[in-house]
């Protein structure tokens, strides 16, 4: 594994490889010889229905359940990630879709929420200087540091969440659901972060029912289906590759959309001019 000055993998470079991994729970099998690799500097979209195996495997990775079998290598080595502590310690933050803000504290707090400087007397300042520095560098539009979370917008909070991970220079965030619930321009204002993001050379992964939204950012599409791994797919796509892949289904009301353009477009060639 071939890595810059900074410690973080050279573009390009797997970061996390998954070979094999399942996870049961009793005689439910949840994941079934699942398969991913995510590589510095780009976007990996994880798409499927629900019940797929998205937020189990996510779950996985952020050391919340350990799978039944199978193989996770990090940097090149096979690692165990038992514990959230120790997939952060690796290099691993998650974003959930809640997640996990304060609203009556503002953006400094949150942002340093268990891991001040100084905890037993707190260096405000330098806290603030190492916000507004993070959130510059990620052109973030947040009016202040010192404004309460419960005054942001929904794309200003997904801004401060996902600037809260990097804090631990993590070489992979995992994105939840991060455009639900968002007005176009804040959509728009999340998906740019998420290109500063892998700008950055750190490794995204992104869970998201929004097709669009995946097709702007992500470089490669993931799909699961019935926790089996059904397809990776170009941003290039068609819809009705990927609806034929989430849900199994060959013929769907995006497939029948597209045949009947098509007989409308070859019975107006047909017609004598």
């Amino acid at each position: 594994m071939v890595r810059n000055d900074s410690g973080v993998p050279e573009k390009g470079m797997t970061i996390l490889k998954l070979s094999n991994v399942s996870k049961n729970f009793g005689a439910v099998s949840a994941l079934t010889d699942i398969e991913l690799e995510v590589k510095a500097g780009e976007v990996v979209a994880l798409v499927g229905d629900n019940g797929a195996g998205k937020s189990t495997l996510i779950k996985i990775l952020a050391g919340v359940h350990q799978p039944s079998a199978g193989r996770i290598e990090f940097c090149g080595k096979e690692v165990a990630l038992d514990s959230p502590s120790r997939a952060l310690e690796l290099g691993i933050a998650t974003v959930f879709q809640d997640l996990a803000l304060c609203e009556n504290l503002d953006v400094v707090a949150n942002l340093f929420l268990g891991h001040e400087m100084s905890p037993w007397n707190l260096d405000e300042v330098s806290m603030e200087v190492r916000a507004w520095t993070l959130l510059r560098e990620l052109a973030a539009r947040i009016p202040s540091v010192r404004e309460p979370i419960a005054s942001l917008s929904g794309g200003q909070r997904q801004t401060v969440a996902i600037a809260r991970s990097l804090l631990l220079d993590p070489k992979i965030i995992m994105l939840d659901e991060p455009t639900a619930a968002l007005g176009v321009a804040q959509t728009a204002e999340v998906l740019n972060l998420i290109e500063r993001v892998r700008e950055r050379g750190l490794g995204v992964i992104i869970i998201s029912h929004n097709m669009e939204d995946v097709r702007a950012v992500a470089d490669r599409i993931v799909v699961l289906r019935l926790g089996r791994n059904n397809g990776v797919f170009s941003p290039d796509a068609s819809n009705h590759e990927l609806v034929a892949a989430i849900t199994g289904a060959t013929e769907n009301a995006v497939s029948r959309r597209i045949d009947r353009k098509s007989g409308e477009r070859a019975d107006l060639g047909g017609n004598p001019a």
